[in-house]
């Protein structure tokens, strides 16, 4: 048998005809950026993720970093908390600003430490965290939140890989992922549990003043058309097409994500093996983006995985502090648990079009790796 890490074609051979009309939509609209297309995703979207925040749609994931750092006020010489293990996806984002990348140290379960971040921000002032929901797992946003807001740090929360991932409060009822910060930013890139058919992002906002401000700085800083009041803007908008799919999609996103969930419980109750350590199992704040597990000798099970006919992948091999371009900036910095996970997590296959006999087989080949191996 040959299981995939992803295979796209069977999302889009699922959801063909409604994507094909979704196309046919927009070019027969002749309007093709930023039109009604953009306005409904947006309206749509913010609605999805309970309506306290408003969205902002933009070009990619990684403008809507940029841009949420911005709306935050981040500017040169600023320090900014975020974890290391995370592609450096928002450590560029920090650094485009001429902003400084403070690192703080991840907990068992891959997310930004409490403890670590408690440490950081009493050695220094610092702007702002970003806080990765990594791999669909939120972090421990609540305690985050509440730390940064005695200190006076804006939260941006990164929910790329964290779409529909929710905290269920005694007090304050449901809570989505990027509702709990100042601002939440999101990638719609086809991998993700919410993807396009090619570049997509949003912002969520928890108010008017930064609402305003992310809307400028994604179309050149303008205020009206051709005034440009806000200094630092660039073009980011989402186009029309992307936008006519992500609402296409984002009417079967609690389907997949329900899914995705149950092949990591699949996962989670099956692998049995010394040499490999499956994640913390959890409720809806977990929705699987990706199904990480960490062995010691892991790229062998890497390697003995792929002979069965299985594809993995490492997310991530390398810690941002460990960059060649910041390498040398960040000798000093030790961060533990990051270079630890770095050299021993592995994903396995998990979306939602997996069946279940390819789900069992990937566990069963697991279980049979050879010790010594």
């Amino acid at each position: 048998m040959k299981v995939p890490f992803n295979d796209l074609k069977r999302v889009a051979t699922f959801e063909a005809a409604s994507l094909q009309a979704a196309a046919a939509r927009v070019i027969n609209s002749g309007w093709f950026v930023m039109g009604p297309e953009v306005q409904h995703f947006e309206a749509e979207f913010a609605q999805a993720m309970g309506g306290s925040h408003s969205c902002v749609s933009v070009a990619n994931g990684s403008d809507a970093l940029g841009i949420g750092l911005q709306a935050l006020g981040v500017g040169p010489g600023d320090l900014v908390a975020t974890a290391a293990n995370a592609a450096m996806y928002s450590t560029l984002a920090i650094l485009s600003l001429g902003a400084i990348p403070v690192f703080v140290d991840s907990n068992s379960e891959h997310t930004l430490s409490l403890e670590h971040f408690r440490m950081v921000s009493a050695a220094g002032t610092l702007k702002a965290v970003v806080v990765t929901h990594l791999y669909g797992r939120l972090a421990d946003i609540e305690s985050i939140v509440e730390l940064a807001r005695t200190l006076n740090i804006a939260v941006l929360e990164d929910c790329a890989q964290a779409h529909f991932a929710k905290l269920n409060n005694a007090k304050l009822g449901q809570r989505m992922a990027g509702t709990f910060g100042d601002v939440g930013t999101f990638s719609f890139y086809p991998t993700k549990n919410l993807g396009a058919l090619g570049d997509a992002g949003a912002l969520l906002c928890a108010n008017s003043d930064l609402d305003q401000r992310a809307r400028a700085l994604r179309q050149y800083g303008w205020k009206t058309k051709y005034s440009v009041e806000t200094a630092g803007g660039r073009n980011s908008r989402l186009d029309e097409m992307q936008a006519a799919f992500l609402r296409v999609r984002l009417t079967g996103l609690g389907a997949s994500t329900q899914r995705r969930m149950e092949i990591a419980q699949r996962y989670s109750r099956g692998i049995r093996h010394p040499l490999v350590r499956t994640p913390k199992s959890a409720g809806d704040e977990f929705v699987a983006h990706l199904y990480v597990v960490a062995s010691p000798k892991r790229d062998a099970l890497k390697a003995y995985l792929a002979e069965c006919g299985i594809g993995s992948e490492v997310h991530y091999p390398s810690p941002d502090h460990r960059q060649p371009i910041i390498a040398q900036r960040y000798a000093d910095v030790f961060l533990p648990n990051t270079e630890q996970a770095a050299a021993e997590v592995l994903s396995l296959p998990c979306f939602p079009e997996l069946n279940d006999a390819e789900v069992d087989y990937v566990i069963h080949s697991i279980n049979a790796w050879p010790h010594e191996s």
